[in-house]
């Protein structure tokens, strides 16, 4: 017994040793293998770097990591009280003569807080997104009479009129004559109120101070009226020399209120008459805010193909404001009527896009020059749109409309 116990220990010690050999020898072979295959593989990535090196692989490393370059977009976030545009009401008043454009209430912006994401490539803004945004203050609505009288605007005055002052000063006396005390002085255009009229002298009353004046230094004329008719009106072969891909946008087209009718009205790509129906908001824009309005309205053609658009349609939005690339129809602004989205998109370029920061604009206003590029058809297309070709495709309906004079 006790020798069959030996045997089984000496067993056990070889079985033990042969194990142990097995592992070795498996452990060898595995180091080889791993060698060989991280050198072998080593050598083809160093063959490639070779090549590629060498220009004899087609793809150009360094011409890709300039692409990536190019291509890299970054993104940030931000907090920031911005304008909340005004809307213009217009009106139609048959007190006033037909041509003038009167306006009775200046329009206010007001101001918002808004989220906005902006994206930027090479450290230019290309796109600007607000996701979310809150009044601070309300703007205050512009109102815009327009003349649909038949008479000149001439008229006598009466008792409880209103008249401007015509002459740079104008000394207001406390007697109607010239001998008499001053009272004060009124500046041009200084609204007056008549009180009383006695043979060549009104009196007056104006910031609460009363007095009188001279009948023939003031006027009944509003000095924010605008005439609407041209004095002259320019002919086709002058208004087309002024037609070019670089003209200055930030100056009138020179095109009379009959003019922009006639380009604008009855064109068979007009299917749901919107352009012959609001022809006349275009020249308005243009009268007030000193913008070329051929431009304006070939702007609305593209970009809601003749108001075909679905925003268009839906939101009274000839020009996608308010879209942006993630949700287009949700992000575009809704206007209660096609003239109030003209009448802003003209005040949103001027102010934004075809003057300087700094520059004076209407209404004493000053531009914003946030995305001025110049005030070029190619120089708006890098901050307005997207579309590389926006440009050519707004000229093109330019030429359009003005070979229609």
């Amino acid at each position: 017994m006790k020798k069959i116990l030996e045997r089984g220990k000496k067993l056990n010690i070889i079985l033990i040793f042969f194990v142990l050999f097995l592992i070795f020898i498996s452990f060898l072979f595995s180091y080889r293998f791993f060698s060989e295959a991280t050198t072998k593989e080593k050598d083809s990535t160093s063959s490639t770097i070779s090549k590629l090196n060498k220009n004899e692989n087609p793809i150009q490393l360094e011409e890709i990591l300039k692409q990536n370059t190019l291509n890299n977009v970054t993104e940030e976030i931000l907090v920031e009280e911005i304008d909340l545009e005004y809307n213009t009401e217009y009106k139609n008043n048959s007190s006033l003569p037909k041509g003038t454009m009167q306006v009775v209430q200046e329009g206010k912006d007001g101001k918002q807080k808004v989220v906005a994401i902006k994206k930027y490539q090479e450290g230019i803004l290309i796109s600007e997104e607000i996701v979310a945004d809150n009044v601070v203050k309300a703007s205050i609505d512009k109102i815009v009479e327009i003349g649909t009288g038949n008479g000149n605007g001439e008229y006598e005055a009466k008792v409880g009129d209103t008249c401007y002052v015509t002459p740079t000063t104008l000394s207001v006396r406390l007697e109607p004559n010239n001998s008499s005390d001053k009272v004060c002085t009124l500046n041009k255009n200084a609204e007056v109120t008549i009180l009383q009229i006695l043979d060549n002298w009104y009196y007056i009353s104006s910031k609460e101070r009363k007095g009188y004046i001279e009948k023939n230094c003031v006027t009944s004329k509003n000095p924010n009226i605008v005439e609407t008719t041209n004095p002259e009106e320019y002919s086709k072969d002058q208004l087309l020399a002024n037609l070019a891909f670089d003209m200055e946008l930030n100056k009138p087209s020179n095109l009379s209120l009959n003019q922009f009718k006639k380009i604008l009205e009855n064109d068979s790509n007009d299917k749901n008459q919107i352009f012959t129906n609001n022809a006349e908001y275009f020249y308005y824009a243009e009268k007030q805010y000193n913008i070329n309005g051929v431009f304006l309205a070939a702007v609305a053609i593209h970009e809601s193909g003749w108001g075909t658009s679905k925003i268009s349609k839906n939101k009274n939005n000839l020009f996608g404001y308010g879209a942006v690339d993630s949700n287009p129809y949700g992000g575009a602004y809704s206007f209660s009527s096609y003239n109030e989205g003209i009448d802003l998109l003209a005040r949103v370029f001027v102010k934004y896009y075809l003057n300087p920061s700094g520059t004076s604009i209407y209404d004493g206003n000053i531009a914003n020059g946030k995305y001025y590029s110049g005030n070029t058809l190619q120089a708006v297309n890098k901050r307005y749109a997207s579309d590389k070709n926006w440009a050519n495709s707004v000229f093109k309906w330019m030429k359009y409309l003005y070979n229609k004079l």
